[in-house]
């Protein structure tokens, strides 16, 4: 059977304890995140991530990205701030396809949900 899941208040889903950024370029840059669920076959994932003020890489070669913004702002770009970029912040919706590395400026606390998603050959 197919169990049916619901998730309310994304807002205020808790989030683990805050633990400093591993890509940061900003010193002192924190992230914090709560998986919500996990596909059977482990490619998809959904959770609640949030992350203070500052400057990271980002690296989705392995798998795709969708990126709701619950709260908070950043700018968004290729790596080196080349490319194409993007500002984002609450009620956006930031697609990151499989293949894509870049750069966030996160310029307030932000919040997202999250999903992940690798294709069945990454």
């Amino acid at each position: 059977m197919i169990d049916l899941k619901t998730f309310e208040n994304l807002a205020g889903q808790p989030v683990g304890d805050f633990a400093a950024k591993p890509t940061t370029l900003t010193e002192g840059q924190e992230e914090a995140s709560s998986l919500l669920w996990t596909s059977e076959d482990g490619r998809t994932k959904i959770g609640v991530w949030e992350c203070t003020p500052g400057h990271f890489t980002a690296d989705r070669t392995a798998a795709g990205e969708y990126c709701h913004i619950i709260s908070g702002r950043a700018t968004v770009s290729g790596p080196d701030g080349e490319g194409e970029t993007r500002d984002i912040g609450p009620g956006d919706l930031l697609v990151l396809p499989q293949g894509w590395t870049g750069e966030w400026v996160i310029h307030e606390h932000m919040r997202k949900l999250f999903v992940i998603s690798a294709s069945p050959d990454a």
